[in-house]
C-alpha cells in the first residue's frame, strides 16, 4: 500500500476517508468519541514460529521504517532476530509487536499494524500478549520508546496505561546522522521513553 499523495510506504490510514498515508501527508486531529471510527474484525494471535513469519516481520519492519534495526534503550536490534506477537487476519500478517528482556521487565522493541488494521485493536491486543508474556515470566515492567513526532503513538501507549519519564535529546537524529521530517513534517530528534508497571 502507497501513500495516496506521493507514493512513498502507507504507513497511516487516514481516518475520514481511509486512505494510505506516508509520515509526512498525515496529520493530527481531534475528533469526539462518536465519530471515532472502528473496525472490528476476527484477529489471531500468536508467537513467530517459522522462517516465512520472520520473512514478514523483515518486511513490515522495512515498511515501516525504512530499515531493520532499531535503536531504542541505547541499544541497536534487529527487529526480525526477537522474539515476537504477531496478528494474523484472513490469512495474512496484519501487525506485530516485538520484544526483549531487560533487568526487570521486557522492552517492546518494534509494534507495527497495517494501516488497514489500524482502530480495530489490533495494537492494543498485540500489546497484552507482550503484557502477559512480562507477567508470567515475573517482570515488574513494561518498556517502549518512540519518536518526539509520533504524536499518534504516544497518545496510544498512554491510553493503555504507559506513562513518559524520559526523554533522550537528539538520539533518533544522532543514529541517522541527521535530522529527519516526521508525522506533520515534525523534525525527528528524540527518543520517548514511557513504561507501565505491571
Amino acid at each position: 500500500m502507497h501513500c495516496h499523495y506521493c507514493g512513498r510506504n502507507g504507513v497511516y490510514r487516514c481516518s475520514v476517508c481511509g486512505r494510505p498515508l506516508c509520515a509526512e501527508h498525515s496529520r493530527l486531529r481531534t475528533s469526539c468519541h462518536a465519530c471515532k471510527t472502528k473496525t472490528e474484525t476476527g484477529h489471531v494471535f500468536y508467537r513467530w514460529k517459522s522462517k516465512t513469519e520472520r520473512t514478514m516481520i523483515q518486511r513490515l519492519t522495512k515498511r515501516f521504517w525504512g530499515e531493520t534495526e532499531q535503536l531504542t534503550f541505547d541499544r541497536l536490534f534487529d527487529v526480525a532476530e526477537l522474539p515476537a506477537y504477531i496478528a494474523e487476519a484472513d490469512g495474512e500478517i496484519v501487525g506485530f509487536a516485538s520484544f526483549v528482556e531487560a533487568d526487570n521487565g521486557l522492552i517492546i522493541v518494534a509494534i507495527g499494524v497495517m494501516p488497514n488494521y489500524q482502530g480495530s485493536g489490533v495494537g492494543k491486543s498485540l500489546i497484552g500478549k507482550v503484557e502477559a508474556e512480562a507477567k508470567k515470566t515475573g517482570k515488574r515492567t513494561l518498556l517502549v520508546s518512540t519518536s518526539n513526532d509520533d504524536l499518534p503513538a504516544l497518545a496510544f501507549y498512554q491510553s493503555i496505561g504507559f506513562q513518559i519519564y524520559e526523554v533522550k535529546p537528539n538520539a533518533i537524529a544522532e543514529k541517522h546522522g541527521r535530522v529527519l521530517k516526521g508525522i506533520g513534517e515534525l523534525p525527528v530528534r528524540d527518543e520517548i521513553r514511557l513504561r507501565k508497571a505491571l
